[in-house]
Order: C-alpha cells, then structure tokens, then sequence
C-alpha cells in the first residue's frame, strides 16, 4: 500500500479550473488501476491533497436542491459570486476568501476501504483543530461536517464536507471556515439544512486567524489519522 501523498497548496484559485485539476488528478488514478486489474500488474496508484482558497462561489451536490440556492443571476454577479453543479455528494455549500479548502484525492485501497471511515477521519481533524483552540467540535447524527452546540438551538456548522469516489478513489472533500465571510451563506440554505446555522472560526474566538497556522495543523492531523507521508510538491 502507498501511503505516500503528494500535497499542493495551490494559493487562491478559480473553482472551475481546480475542478478540472481534480479531475485530472482522479482519472490518472483510476486508470492505474484499470491497467492493473487488465495486466494483473502491480503499479502503484498515487495519492494526493491538495488547498485551495476559492473566489467566491456557490456548488451544488448531485442530490442537491436548486432551491436552496436563494439568490439569482443578478444577485449573484451583484456579489460577484459563481454557480456550479458538480458530481460530489451532499447539497450547496459556499467556497471563499477566508475558507480552507481541501481535495483528498486518495486511492483509498493504500489506506482502508470504507468510506465512512473516511469521512469520520476528516471530520476528526476539525474536531482536533478546534480543541486546540478550545472549542469542542463534534459530529451530529445522520449530517456529515464539524459542528459546534449540537443538539441546541444553537447549533452552526463550520466544516463542510461533500466527497465523490470511484473504484475506492475519492475527489472534492473538506471546507473549513476560518475568517470566511460569513454574510455569503444568507444567500443558500447551506447543506439544505433550515434549522442549523454557520460559522467560522474567528466569529468562534472574536479574532483574525492565521491561516497558515491552520493549513500546518491540517496537514499535521491528516497524517497522524491517515498515517501518511506527505510529500510537498
């Protein structure tokens, strides 16, 4: 099993052209393995992540509703914001300045082959980022992502998660709000979920966040969870 993962921090990018890199990134796996299962051979498939910081933009799961997209074409060239349907799961989230993005793009047959797992172990670097800061991060039922108060009238989501995978490979992945814009969110029903609201986490400690400090722990975390080896490209 290759348990060594290539990671790119690739600055503040467009959603559309990132997308396109992911893809690129997720079929150069998949037919790895393809040609290994057709040549009984044994080359090793790859694995990556990569960060990004989007402009502003609005994507919508493959289960997702339109109507939780609230604003129209011209509220959203009034605020400068892009729409996209993708091919991940969940519902419409938000992508911005001041968020962390990240793309796990992993042949999970080099970790284990169970996507709840997969999706727990992402959630648990949150929740372990937030301790750090003192804030208890935890998961609620039947609703992916990193919350904070659950099972109160308060209750707010501040990472976001939505994955796609093929033949065990995984592709799109994580949104943690760290000094987001949080007035973007009033124009979605952000996950599809009414009754739940959002947050980051300078709202959370009433301060600006070192991002860079952040994207170290991530990758911190994600190598203890997924016991990888991260090589920078």
């Amino acid at each position: 099993m290759n348990k060594k993962v290539f990671f790119q921090d690739l600055g503040v990018g467009d959603y559309k052209q990132t997308w396109v890199y992911q893809e690129q990134l997720f079929k150069e796996i998949l037919d790895i393995k393809i040609e290994n299962r057709k040549e009984d051979s044994k080359n090793p498939t790859p694995n990556h992540l990569l960060f990004v910081e989007h402009n502003h933009v609005y994507t919508l799961g493959k289960s997702g509703d339109l109507d939780n997209l609230l604003a129209n074409e011209a509220v959203l060239k009034q605020i400068n914001a892009d729409f996209y349907k993708i091919n991940r799961g969940g519902d419409i989230t938000y992508h911005g300045p001041g968020q962390i993005t990240g793309y796990p793009i992993l042949d999970l047959e080099n970790f284990f082959t169970d996507i709840h797992e997969y999706l727990r172990l992402l959630e648990e670097i949150f929740i372990k980022i937030l301790a750090d800061y003192g804030l208890k991060g935890e998961r609620s039922d039947g609703e992916t992502g990193v919350w904070l108060d659950v099972g109160t009238p308060f209750a707010r989501k501040i990472c976001a998660l939505g994955v796609r995978a093929s033949r065990w490979v995984t592709m799109h992945g994580f949104a943690f709000n760290v000094n987001t814009d949080l007035g973007y969110f009033d124009h979605i029903i952000p996950c599809g979920i009414e009754d739940k609201a959002v947050t980051s986490l300078a709202a959370e400690l009433k301060r600006p966040i070192d991002q860079e400090e952040i994207k170290q722990k991530i990758k911190t975390y994600f190598v203890e969870l997924f016991e990888a080896d991260l090589i920078e490209k």
